[in-house]
């Protein structure tokens, strides 16, 4: 298993340089990104003699260079030959990479390598250690070995056990690597190896008489001592011709790799085009690199992208994106003028004045937010961000009389609009009962976590006797981006100064994706001050206390508490609950996937996952009726996929239409649900239905570490997902009057911690609503 919280893979290319083959590696480098201009991942430099100024030019072009210098000495006495060798050097390097611990998948490549063709299956394999066989003319020469220069090696291969076997092996003297430079991994290996099609390492002497580079060939390897950046060998000069392809100047690589169509990574696209900005002013490259910081929440870097080009009026692309940008860091008046000149294009229009609608409804100004939403609904009438906004920007009722506003609690949540996420339609009503059994606007002031927090909002939320902040994953970068506090709720320090009542942070998550990041400084100089102004902070698991508290000073950390979300408790909340007798609930198993931010949550595993959930879905069915459970409509794509892919139709439950009482009513009647979203987890929990949760996020796997049932996760990742999830479910379900049991008494530790806090907040509120 992988070392991050979700099980997610860590990949990484790696590679031994030194100075006289760097002309090979920068050769590999462009060619890896002109052949798979969407892979980027770290490239693991190995290293003994480099000089700073070939790092550099290593550096200018890959954004995730890991240099990492290795120390011949290791080997002193290990091996025969000479040291100055460079098939000895090599070797020390084919050794060394057994030594990385921090990635579980290494793809080595030599730097006698173009890369030509699409290498994901490379990036997809899960198992074992793959190489393609050895090439040999004439009669074969005893058993199959591996090819030198690529391998794909996973984590098992990664150990101290196996790294024993090759310092057992290599100290025994057989082998004089300058001849036989990979005899000691063929030696341990003795022929069991993955076998890659040859395509993956096609060696030049395939070519020999001048033959033309097949179309099928993904990486040419050329093997030998002449190089083709020292003259190349007689009668490989169609082969040599595609490594001459890729010998460019920098700012050539840069704007072939610009050019390429389709789909690019972001930090390809950062690295790359970033350099071109700053030459030559081109808008387009300009607007391509804006949108991948855009892409990645770096929303102030795209906006200082596109401020350093001038951008002629009618080009409404480039507008559209730095329109957006500027709304995101808040610089609404800027990002309105944008916006407007890419609303004057039919082709932009809709999505512009959607954003337009969007940001005006931030501000307040719902008039306006109507006004751009319908003119987005005359351009595309299925524009659902202009819909959206139209809904949210309908007549409030009335504020209420003074008297009455100083009997509520004022509110801060993610308001879900209708067919929004289950989870978040639920979560608000749930953090109210904590506080009062009318969750209704008699006894609350709502307040939207996204609209801007100015002087009217500060103004009425002064006018209750306490603010409530939560639940949920508020802590989180990108679901609506503000640069007032980097995080969901859009307040401004100023603001949040000059709140008067009591201010109450629960049940609150810390909600970013393994290898997503904040923008750091804003976030938390939001986040120490909002915990300096609190009289309580308390957030849904200790994974979030512990995030939290590491970017707070010594002073604040204490201030952090534990608060569970307030969903896991639903059965001891909702007036008049009474749980099911065993024989009211559905032979059914309720199966949830998630797709928001599909990369973070899969990586290269996606097609894993589906034909391993496919195999599980399979096994699932003979012990009870299984149904795809959607909290939002991106949902249903499990439903899709599973019947494009493996024909297997599953009925879908459309939650996002169900208010919150039937959403309870439907987690409370199954007997299982499998589910990837928190609240797929959290809710029916809550209700007191066993659970089983499909990680690809940190929160779940916090949740279940704070219940002490961790064995109720399994990673996205796991090689044998579709195996393990059967053999669990069918335990749970074997004695499901005990899962039950054991659901409802781990809830009773999150009841008597709820209920600790909850009495507390009492007296700092002033008792109950009135």
């Amino acid at each position: 298993m992988s070392a991050t919280v979700t099980g997610r893979r860590r990949v990484a290319f790696a590679a031994y340089v030194d100075e006289n083959y760097l002309p090979g590696f920068l050769v590999l480098l462009r060619s890896l990104a002109l052949s798979n201009p969407t892979v980027c991942e770290d490239f693991v430099v190995l290293y003994d003699d480099l000089r700073p100024s070939s790092l550099t030019a290593i550096h200018r072009l890959h954004p995730r260079v890991r240099p990492r210098r290795i120390d011949p000495a290791r080997y002193d006495g290990f091996v025969k030959g000479d040291p100055e060798n460079y098939l000895v050097r090599k070797a020390y390097f084919i050794l060394d990479v057994f030594l990385i611990r921090d990635y579980d998948t290494v793809i080595t490549l030599d730097t006698d390598m173009v890369v030509l063709g699409d290498i994901g299956e490379l990036l997809r394999l899960r198992t074992g250690l793959a190489a393609v066989p050895q090439f040999f003319h004439g009669p074969d020469r005893g058993p199959e070995k591996l090819n030198s220069g690529l391998l794909v090696i996973q984590r098992e291969f990664l150990t101290d056990a196996f790294w024993a076997r090759l310092d057992e092996t290599g100290r025994s003297g057989k082998y004089e690597l300058d001849k036989h430079d990979q005899g000691i991994l063929n030696a341990v290996l003795a022929g069991d190896f993955v076998r890659l099609d040859p395509s993956y390492n096609f060696v030049k002497r395939r070519l020999s008489g001048d033959k033309s580079v097949p179309g099928k060939v993904r990486i040419l390897h050329y093997t030998g001592r002449h190089k083709p950046w020292a003259g190349g060998e007689r009668g490989y000069a169609r082969a040599e011709e595609a490594w001459h392809r890729h010998d460019l100047r920098d700012h050539e690589f840069a704007s072939r790799f610009m050019a390429l169509p389709g789909a690019k990574h972001p930090d390809l696209v950062t690295h790359l085009g970033t350099g071109i900005v700053e030459r030559t002013g081109d808008v387009r490259v300009a607007r391509e690199v804006a949108s991948a910081h855009v892409g990645a929440g770096r929303y102030q870097e795209a906006v200082d992208v596109l401020s350093r080009v001038r951008i002629p009026a009618h080009w409404a692309w480039p507008h559209e994106v730095l329109g957006s940008a500027l709304g995101s860091v808040s610089r609404y008046e800027e990002a309105e003028a944008h916006l407007l000149l890419a609303a004057g294009d039919p082709r932009h229009a809709a999505r512009a004045l959607g954003r337009l609608a969007q940001l005006a409804w931030v501000r307040g100004d719902d008039g306006r937010a109507r006004e751009y939403a319908l003119r987005g609904l005359d351009a595309d009438p299925l524009n659902r961000t202009c819909a959206l906004v139209h809904r949210r920007a309908e007549p409030r009722p009335a504020e209420p009389a003074e008297g009455r506003a100083a009997g509520q609690l004022a509110h801060v949540a993610y308001f879900m609009d209708r067919q929004g996420n289950a989870g978040d339609k639920v979560l608000p009503e749930a953090v109210r009962l904590c506080f009062d059994p009318d969750p209704g606007p008699a006894r609350w002031h709502a307040i939207h976590a996204h609209r801007l927090f100015d002087e009217a909002a500060l103004e009425r939320v002064n006018a209750r006797r306490g603010l409530v902040v939560g639940g949920g994953g508020l802590f989180i970068p990108d679901t609506m981006p503000n640069g007032n506090s980097g995080w969901q709720w859009n307040v401004p320090d100023r603001m949040l100064e000059r709140i008067r009542v009591p201010l109450a942070v629960f049940a609150v998550g810390y909600n970013a994706f393994d290898g997503q990041s904040y923008p750091a400084r804003r976030f938390a100089e939001s986040l120490r001050l909002l915990v300096s102004r609190s009289a309580f902070f308390g957030l849904r698991n200790h994974g979030s206390v512990e995030r939290v508290r590491e970017l707070l000073p010594a002073d604040l950390r204490d201030l952090v508490r534990y608060q569970p979300c307030p969903t896991t408790v639903t059965r001891r909340l909702v007036a008049g609950w009474r749980d099911p007798e065993p024989g009211e609930r559905a032979d059914t198993i309720l199966l949830n996937c998630a797709y928001d931010r599909a990369g973070l949550r899969f990586g290269h595993d996606y097609g894993h996952f589906l034909g391993e959930l496919a195999k599980a879905v399979r096994g699932l069915g003979k012990l009870a009726e299984v149904r795809c459970v959607a909290h939002s409509l991106d949902d249903e794509r499990i439903a899709f996929d599973l019947r494009r892919e493996h024909g297997i139709s599953l009925p879908v439950v459309p939650l996002y239409d169900y208010d919150v009482a039937r959403i309870h009513a439907e987690f409370a009647r199954t007997r299982l649900v499998i589910g990837m979203r928190g609240h797929a987890g959290m809710i029916p929990f809550g209700c007191g239905t066993p659970i089983i949760s499909l990680i690809s996020h940190p929160k779940m796997a916090y949740f279940l570490s704070d219940i002490g049932r961790p064995e109720w996760g399994i990673s996205v990742h796991e090689v044998d997902l579709g195996a393990m999830l059967v053999e669990r479910a069918a335990g749970l379900l074997a004695n499901h009057g005990a899962a039950v049991a054991d659901v409802l008494g781990r809830q009773e530790e999150l009841w008597r911690v709820t209920r600790a806090n909850v009495e507390r907040l009492a007296e700092v509120f002033g008792g109950p609503a009135a």
